[in-house]
């Protein structure tokens, strides 16, 4: 059976096309897995973003404000060993 499959063509500078190729060697992945893997991540973000900030419009005006306040004052954490790039 043929999968139906869509080629997407994309112009990167130099710089950040080694930088794609060293991550997905460090990975252990194909570039093409690399950056699907990355586009798919970044729109879930996007998206998620979206939904809470129209889930937010209809609140009152300093929940945002606060909910940004909130999420800033997590402190920065270590990766757990699991979730870090293999060097």
């Amino acid at each position: 059976m043929k999968k139906n499959k869509n080629v997407m063509t994309i112009r990167v500078p130099e710089n950040l096309k080694e930088r794609i190729e060293k991550f997905a060697l460090l990975q252990g992945v194909s570039i093409n897995q690399f950056a699907l893997y990355t586009f798919t991540k970044e729109l879930a973000e996007l998206e998620t973003n979206k939904f809470f900030r129209n889930e937010l419009k209809s609140k009152k005006k300093d929940t945002l404000k606060n909910f940004d306040l909130l999420m800033s004052s997590i402190p920065e954490r270590e990766n757990p060993e699991w979730d870090k790039i293999r060097e």
